[in-house]
């Protein structure tokens, strides 16, 4: 049989077990509201509602709350490309615009659209953190449409062309549009975000495309 527990203990069971994540989404508020340097972990043990020992029995300082935030958060949007790259059937030209879409609706609309603001503003003060977002997340995203695009190179579908330079040239209006987001925006807010994913792979496509003839 079954056994109930009562339901204060129920909600505090559920509470304990959402809490890393809770401390986690605290943290990213406050990185993006303040920046890294600024953030304190009592301010992030406040804005999770948690004194500021029960915060280090989770984690012992705020760099590694960061890199919980990477592989929590980010990491598993990585591994899914990779299945999507592997499981696709179509050209490299739809497999492109599949991830860099996907990668823009998963991002752009969520609190993770800061991150490449945070890393920037603050790669010179925290050179290690910087250095673990790049190997563990840039890196791994970067070859894998490295990888779509040396496939389109062999099919025939794209010119032979510098891949690294290419996928520089296609991930780097995505990120800036996040930086901008997060930095002039309130002072700018000149962009439609669909607008301009949609144009940015239609020309960047286009021009990797090889010129058909009859």
């Amino acid at each position: 049989m079954k056994i109930q527990c009562p339901l204060e203990q129920c909600r505090w069971k559920r509470r304990k077990e959402a809490r890393p994540e809770e401390i986690l989404d605290a943290a990213l508020d406050l990185f993006t509201e303040k920046g890294f340097s600024s953030t304190r972990m009592v301010d992030i043990a406040k804005k999770a509602g948690i004194s500021k020992g029960t915060l280090y029995l989770y984690f012992e300082s705020k760099e590694i709350i960061f890199k919980e935030l990477l592989s929590t958060m980010v990491n598993p949007m990585v591994d899914e490309a990779e299945t999507t790259i592997k499981e696709f059937e179509g050209s490299a030209s739809a497999l492109l615009e599949k991830m860099v879409s996907g990668w823009w609706t998963a991002i752009w609309h969520s609190k993770l659209s800061a991150i490449p603001k945070l890393i920037v503003s603050e790669a010179g003060n925290f050179p290690e953190m910087a250095e673990f977002y790049v190997e563990t997340i840039v890196k791994r995203a970067r070859g894998q449409f490295e990888q779509i695009i040396q496939q389109g190179i062999n099919d025939g579908e794209f010119i032979d062309c510098d891949v690294t330079a290419a996928t520089r040239l296609l991930m780097s209006p995505v990120i800036q549009a996040n930086i901008w987001k997060h930095s002039l925006k309130p002072f700018d807010d000149a962009l439609h975000e669909q607008s301009y994913i949609k144009l940015h792979l239609r020309i960047f496509i286009s021009g990797l495309k090889k010129e058909t003839t009859c």
